[in-house]
This record gives structure tokens, sequence and C-alpha cells, in this order.
């Protein structure tokens, strides 16, 4: 027998030791949970030939608590504008997991990683593991405070079964490179974690960058964030690869729909080092965020060209998609809508990555 089948066996022994221990411990009206997770391993565990990296913006995911950061910290608050209660908080929590779950299950996979943006902090990260079922999975996060003037960040989530960290750091984007130290823009940073996988044989190191770039608001001003943030991606992707990490994942919101030529920076080779796979380009006719009407792709992956078979798929939660009453068709079902309450979680479709690991 291989060592990769002897690993996936002992894998699918441990989980199966696990529930066990759940199930003796766990008081019986919370067996339906434990018993459809337990049914749910083995298909999903087996899938040690693929790795699959998920990205999702969560809009707006403050805590429920004005801790005095800024307008948008007190606006999502108890006492704030929007009456953004614990209560609401926890079910947007308990939404998010639902939705892994319900992804996991489609897909015979759980997330290995998943990029989120749009988090105020390690608060809402923790609950949203430990407040929900997924407290029963090994998820590791990583985030770092940013300088984003409405208190917004970009984290990390990684099977902590499949993935070692080796190391993580916030980039900063700015606004001057020969003047780093007094011109950071007060933007969502990129989120760099080195990854290396457990499951044998011993893969390359695997780089993911988190993005969430400046949005369209302030328009021409703001496209030249943009072109700050993709010019400081491709300035961290080069430094990688001339480093000879040569698994790069670059994925998030990028506030540009793939199609744009700004993406040119990404995937054109330059002198020393080559372009990365623009993977949006490649579907046609679909969209992540839905804006008057018209489906725009701007939720991307950016891959290394020695990542081979590598497919991108857009996910339509059906309990996560609403009706749109003034223009025809489906879009995702937002937390709020304007001031109103809706009871989603973001005017974003999740993104989904896989990759045979037989090809890295």
């Amino acid at each position: 027998m291989s060592q990769t089948a002897l690993y996936r066996k002992s894998q699918i022994l441990n989980n199966t030791m696990n529930i066990f221990n759940l199930f003796c411990k766990k008081k019986p009206m919370k067996l339906i949970t434990i018993i459809l997770i337990y049914l749910m391993l083995p298909a999903i565990n087996s899938q040690n030939d693929k790795i699959t990296v998920l990205f999702w913006n969560l809009e707006n995911f403050f805590d429920y608590k004005d801790g005095g950061k800024g307008v948008a910290d007190k606006e999502f608050s108890s006492s704030g504008k929007r009456r953004w209660t614990a209560n609401r908080f926890n079910a947007k929590c308990r939404a998010f997991c639902k939705s892994i779950f319900w992804i996991a299950e489609k897909n015979k996979h759980f997330p290995d990683i998943i990029g989120v943006a749009e988090i105020e902090n390690r608060f809402v990260l923790e609950r949203c593991l430990k407040s929900t079922n997924l407290r029963k999975m090994d998820y590791g996060i990583v985030h770092y405070d940013s300088f984003d003037h409405r208190g917004i960040d970009v984290a990390l989530f990684y099977r902590k079964s499949k993935f070692r960290l080796l190391s993580s750091k916030p980039c900063r984007i700015y606004k001057d490179i020969f003047l780093p130290n007094d011109t950071i823009l007060p933007t969502r940073d990129i989120l760099l974690v080195k990854l290396k996988a457990n499951i044998p044989p011993n893969y390359p190191t695997l780089c993911v960058l988190v993005n969430h770039h400046p949005s369209k608001y302030g328009g021409n001003s703001s496209e030249n964030r943009r072109l700050l943030a993709i010019n400081r991606l491709r300035e961290i992707m080069d430094s990688l690869y001339l480093e000879h990490e040569n698994i790069l994942i670059a994925t998030g919101d990028f506030n540009e729909e793939a199609k744009n030529s700004l993406f040119e920076r990404i995937s054109t080779d330059s002198k020393k080092t080559v372009g990365y796979i623009n993977m949006g380009a490649k579907l046609k006719g679909e969209g992540s965020i839905r804006f008057n009407g018209k489906w725009e792709l701007i939720d991307n992956f950016f891959i290394s060209k020695t990542i081979k078979e590598a497919k991108m798929q857009l996910i339509k939660i059906p309990f996560l998609m609403t009706w749109d009453k003034v223009h025809t068709g489906e879009k995702p079902l937002r937390t709020f809508v304007g001031p109103k309450y809706n009871g989603g979680v973001s005017d974003h479709l999740p993104i989904l990555l896989e990759m045979p690991t037989s090809t890295l």
C-alpha cells in the first residue's frame, strides 16, 4: 500500500475516533448534528487528492460592540443605527457555518483554505468557529488588523489537519513606494500566508495572498488606489517567485471585473518573472456580485502557471439567494438592504478553486 493510501486510512480512523469521543460526551439533542457530520466524513476525508480554496467577501461583518473605533464601528453595534445586536450577529455566524457545510456536502470536501474579507476583527472570526458547528472542525485563523479607514480586514482559515502554518504577514499598500512608512494607504492589507501540506508526498510550500482592493467610491482617484494595490500585489508575487516559491494563489475582491486590462499587470510575464493565470477571465457571462441587474465578476483567483488542471467556480447557495424585485433574476441575500435588516450574509457569491494535488 502506498504512503498516501496509508495516510488517508489513518486520517479516516482518526476522524472516526474523534467523532466517537464527541458522541460519548455530547447531550442527546446534539447527536443528530454529530451523526450527520460523521456520515459526511468518509467521503470528505477520502478527497486528499485535491486542495480547495474558498474566498468570500462577508460584507460588513462587524461585531456588535461599539469599540470607539470610528463611524462604521458605532453604526454596526447594538446601540447604532443598524441595531446590529448580538442575536443578529450570531445569526450571521450560524449562516456562515451552514454555508460552509452546504459547500462541503455539495463538493464532498470541506474547503481546505477559506479567505474572507470585510471582517472587523479576530473576535468575529473566533465566534464563527467557536459558537457554531464549525467548532467540530479543525480550522485555524490568520488575521492582522489593517489601516483601513472603516476598520475592516481580510483574514484566512486553514485546515490544521491538512496544512502546517509556516509564516504569515500583512503586506501594506503604499501611496509612495519610496516613502513606505509615511505613506500607508488607509485600506485593507494584502495578507500573505505560507502553508505546508501535511499530506505525503511533501508538496511545495503553498503561498496564499488574500486581497480586498479599494472600492469604486471616489471615481478616478479610486482607480488610482486600485492600481497601487495591483502593483503591490505583483511586487509581492514577483518577490516570492524569486525566492523560488512557485505555488502561488492570489484571491480576493479586486473591485474590478476579471476582464479589466489592469490585470494584465498580473498575467503578463516580466523580464525576471512569469505572469499568473487569471482564472476569472475563463468564465464567460458569470459574476460574483449583482449591480443594477447585471452580474459582475470582481472576486477572482490568480494562480501560478505551475498549477495544472485547476478549476474555478462561483457558488450559489440556495438559502442565500433571493429574487430581485427591481431587475429580473436572482441575487445574493444581503444582511442589510439600505438601513433595513434583511437576514442574509453578503452581496457577494463565494468563489471556489479546486486543484488536483497530483499536479502541484
